[in-house]
């Protein structure tokens, strides 16, 4: 096996290297995950994924979780509502979705972040991750790596996986392309006590999720498996608006009264959102990386996840590709098919590239759907074909 005697450092414990750590493991690999948190509970993890049979389902089928996913994920969370800007519904597969269907393509069951990382962690060997490593700078040594972390230490390693997410450190080791606006800007906001604070959203919610669409703009909205609900108001402006639109998104009042001139056609229901999130509310600018982006291959450090490939959110692929390029990179990594790593980490991203490729641009062109004029015609025809 290539990577016999070999260490190999993961740099982010997010769902790709978690699981990538996993496979190794499996296959008897050294392996060290080096994760900026403190700890396990030191972050509110975000909202909730969805697993895809294809790519998510298969890396913990080939982990071996699947049964352990089982336990964690939450029946019913995938039930979808599409609703226009006066909270009509028109659009509920709330009746006919079957909680469970493993095994079916079209299934995408729901977990909250922290259940799946968990269940992860708990996979791991003890003492896999080193905690409170946030990566700084690598040096080469000898054949293999130097990583230095802020907080003074170091760790030497063979091969180095940047799973450290759309702002990775590693990723301009090996590329200087540069990641590209999407043009939509998505503002996130969380509700807590949702069931107490905004009970009628959370009744029409019913644990799901909505999408609503009005004149190019869209409001998003998922539950979590505590009560609280997510929620983004997601709109196409400018790269700079979210610097420069003079909003203090720790100031309630201004951010109720944005929603207010900004979604001004909108019924006053969804004002529950606004005035009962947490501060701050947070600006994401959604970007993309180039769709013809290649790199030339290391023979000792490769990437994967967003490090490699930002995933737009329209398609629910983020997560899930990052946890197939565990899987296909721990495949090439642990066969016997190649010669050298070079050989092996090449094979992995010429066809991790493709995929991505792929996957971004479907994410790309759902999100220009749910930003058009006719966005909810088109999405409730979208919905209504599955």
């Amino acid at each position: 096996m290539l990577i016999k005697d070999k260490t190999i450092a993961i740099v982010g414990g997010g769902p790709g290297g978690l699981t990538l750590a996993r496979l190794l493991q499996m296959q008897g690999a050294q392996v060290k995950v080096y994760e900026r948190d403190v700890n396990a509970t030191a972050r509110v993890q975000g909202s909730p994924l969805d697993l895809h049979e294809e790519s998510g389902l298969a890396a913990l089928r080939k982990a071996d979780l699947l049964n352990e996913f089982k336990k964690n994920f939450r029946p019913g969370a995938d039930r979808m509502l599409i609703a226009n800007p006066q909270a009509e519904i028109l659009y509920s597969d709330h009746t006919q979705k079957p909680e469970e269907d493993f095994g079916n393509n079209h299934f995408r069951p729901e977990i909250d972040r922290g259940p799946l990382r968990n269940m992860l962690l708990d996979s791991l060997q003890p003492g896999t991750v080193v905690w409170n490593s946030h990566f700084i700078a690598m040096e080469p040594q000898n054949e293999g790596w130097l990583l230095h972390f802020k907080n003074g230490a170091s760790a030497k390693a063979d091969l180095v996986v940047a799973a450290d997410g759309a702002n990775s450190k590693i990723r301009p080791y090996v590329t200087d392309v540069k990641a590209i606006y999407s043009g939509i800007t998505m503002l996130e906001g969380n509700v807590y006590d949702a069931s107490e604070v905004a009970p009628c959203i959370d009744a029409i919610i019913n644990g799901g999720k909505i999408m609503a669409f009005g004149n190019k703009k869209n409001l998003l909205l998922g539950q979590k498996g505590n009560g609280d609900l997510g929620f983004y108001a997601s709109l196409k402006v400018d790269e700079g608006w979210a610097a420069e639109n003079g909003l203090d998104y720790g100031d309630k009042a201004q951010l109720v009264g944005w929603f207010k001139t900004a979604y001004a056609d909108w019924s006053s229901i969804w004002l529950e959102l606004f005035e009962n999130a947490a501060m701050p509310m947070v600006p994401r600018p959604i970007y993309y990386m180039p769709l013809n982006q290649t790199w030339e291959t290391m023979p000792d450090v490769t990437l994967l996840g967003d490090a490699a490939h930002v995933m737009p959110p329209f398609a629910g692929e983020g997560a899930n590709m990052a946890m197939l390029d565990a899987l296909e990179l721990s495949e090439c990594l642990t066969s016997n098919k190649y010669q050298t790593l070079y050989d092996a980490i090449s094979h992995y991203e010429i066809a991790m590239q493709k995929r991505a490729a792929q996957a971004a641009n479907e994410s790309l062109e759902n999100g220009d759907k749910m930003h058009a004029e006719d966005a909810l015609g088109t999405m409730v025809d979208m919905f209504g074909r599955h």
